[in-house]
């Protein structure tokens, strides 16, 4: 494919020359013929390079190479300056507002196509590491998000959930907001496995999973903490209001249905409660703990339930549910 470059030069004469120079040379090759015209097809048609005489009557070529560099949309161009001045001063001058190179007239078809060339295989290489850092990018995110999420479920793994726990608990002692945690474990899963395969309880999970992320909020952090177990926090709640996202999530849970070897299958979960009201002096993971005594209080009492830390035989009434 054909470069296309774009010559900016208010004399007809030398622009009729040099057209028929790049043209022959295998360029497509468009005019402008002030620079007014230039900066205009420069943002219309993204030129692969610009070629710009200085000396012009509208702006002369240091403006018009200053105002491509500094519009988002041209500033990657690169700039070829072509002048009959050719003092030193001119030539930092033009450097210095971010030409890429300056050729003095008169010059030579091969040094022009030199210049030319180089350029554009400077552009290209710009263009291939750019690329190359952006693929690098989206790996490292990729990695980063392989490292805090849970394979199977597309959960939060422990590991991110102990970071984000951490975070919320300290931003709540500063600012005496609320703080909630759901620890979740799904009732007698080891049988289901023994009972159907360990594929019928990774679908269990996936779904379980799903189901959970679904009857959250956005700003709550749901997370695969181990095995069967989930965990979740509840920023700005309170444990009345965290009692009823937990029975929300337990009835979610258990209105799905499974289907393993023509054998329909209902999953129940036990939840434990406990709020940042709880462990006033405590440590972020004193929080885990709670919830984790409230939880083994609800398999205590059958499973299928849920239960608030330290009031584990008085739950609020029907109505709060």
């Amino acid at each position: 494919m054909k470069a296309k470059l774009l010559l900016i030069d208010d004399s007809e004469a030398q622009s009729s020359q040099i057209r028929l120079t790049l043209e022959r040379l295998g360029y497509a090759v468009e005019w402008a013929s002030s620079g007014v015209e230039g900066l205009k097809l420069a943002r219309s048609s993204r030129p692969d390079l610009v070629l710009l005489d200085v000396v012009m009557t509208d702006i002369d070529g240091f403006a018009v190479c200053r105002w491509l560099k500094m519009n988002a949309d041209t500033r990657e161009i690169p700039v070829i300056m072509l002048t009959v001045r050719n003092t030193v001063a001119d030539r930092v001058e033009g450097l210095n507002i971010g030409a890429d190179d300056y050729l003095p007239k008169p010059f030579q078809d091969q040094e022009l196509e030199a210049r030319i060339f180089a350029a554009l295989r400077v552009k290209a290489a710009h263009a291939e590491l750019k690329e190359r850092n952006l693929q690098l990018e989206t790996m490292l995110h990729h990695v980063e998000a392989l490292a805090i999420t849970d394979a199977l479920t597309g959960l939060f793994n422990r590991r991110r959930f102990a970071d984000v726990l951490k975070r919320e608990f300290a931003v709540t002692k500063r600012y005496k907001n609320t703080l909630s945690c759901l620890m979740i474990d799904l009732d007698h899963f080891k049988r289901l496995n023994d009972l159907f395969g360990h594929d019928a309880g990774d679908q269990v999970l996936k779904e379980a999973a799903r189901r959970i992320q679904t009857s959250l909020r956005e700003v709550d952090v749901p997370a695969r903490y181990g095995g069967e177990e989930f965990a979740i926090l509840l920023p700005h709640t309170g444990k009345l209001e965290a009692y009823i996202v937990a029975e929300r999530l337990r009835n979610a849970i258990r209105s799905a249905e499974f289907n393993f070897g023509g054998e329909r299958t209902v999953v129940t979960a036990s939840i434990g409660i406990s709020g940042n009201i709880d462990v006033p002096t405590g440590h972020a993971d004193d929080l885990v703990k709670a919830a984790d005594l409230a939880l083994y209080e609800a398999k205590r009492q059958g499973r299928d339930r849920a239960v608030l830390f330290d009031d584990r035989t008085s739950l609020p009434p029907n109505s709060m549910r």
